[in-house]
């Protein structure tokens, strides 16, 4: 199944698919076709996923997104 991470996609559209509620429809059109239909399922992820992880680990896992980051830019 294809995914996309939400943050690798222009800010504007990764805030209109964050505010979808279960249940709504997305609809993509180009050139005044439609293109794909998409329905929410689910509800979507809690704001912050390192909420319920002890500070020590969520800072590593900070650290290591931002090493990722850091070797994909350089």
């Amino acid at each position: 199944m294809p995914q996309i991470d939400l943050d690798d996609l222009p800010p504007r559209v990764a805030q209109t698919l964050s505010r979808l509620a279960p249940g709504e429809e997305l609809v993509l059109v180009q050139g005044g076709g439609l293109v794909a239909r998409l329905t929410v399922n689910a509800a979507p992820p809690p704001a912050d996923p390192l909420a319920d992880v002890p500070p020590e680990e969520a800072m590593v896992e900070v650290m290591e997104q931002f090493k990722a980051m850091i070797e994909d830019e350089f």
